[in-house]
């Protein structure tokens, strides 16, 4: 796999993204200097979970041939300060937080939605979230 993003003038932070050759465009809102041409990169970090989410369980419930007639995923994202415990010397830090929603229609019985909620937890986005992350990084 292979993305790259340009930034396409020096006055606008609306930048070029290529995926695979899939484009489109990134840009931050128009309060932050942005002029809102397209998602912002957390909007896409947010739209990789919920994508994810959503086709790993509607690959299962095919498989399993079960009555889902539609699945909708909402991810909302927020960065807030951890509750600092009592015998911490540190000051607060700040948590990355998804908030993930799952809307299932069609015809299921309650163990398996809990089976459903299990499997969205097994999502390859989610699970990339969740373990140690290394960035490395170099000019070309």
């Amino acid at each position: 796999m292979s993305t790259y993003a340009v930034a396409i003038t020096k006055e606008e932070l609306t930048t070029q993204l290529n995926t695979d050759g899939h484009m489109g465009l990134v840009d931050e809102p128009v309060e932050i200097g942005g002029l809102d041409k397209g998602p912002t990169p957390y909007d896409l970090l947010c739209g990789a979970l919920a994508s994810c989410t959503s086709i790993t369980l509607r690959l299962y419930a095919n498989r399993k041939e079960w009555d889902v007639s539609r699945i909708r995923v909402e991810v909302k994202y927020a960065k807030s300060y951890k509750e600092a415990c009592e015998t911490c010397d540190e000051k607060p830090q700040k948590v990355d937080t998804f908030e993930r929603i799952i809307s299932l229609e069609g015809n299921l019985d309650n163990d398996q939605k809990n089976r459903m909620l299990q499997i969205a937890n097994s999502c390859p986005v989610h699970r990339t979230l969740e373990s140690d992350i290394l960035v490395e990084t170099r000019l070309d």
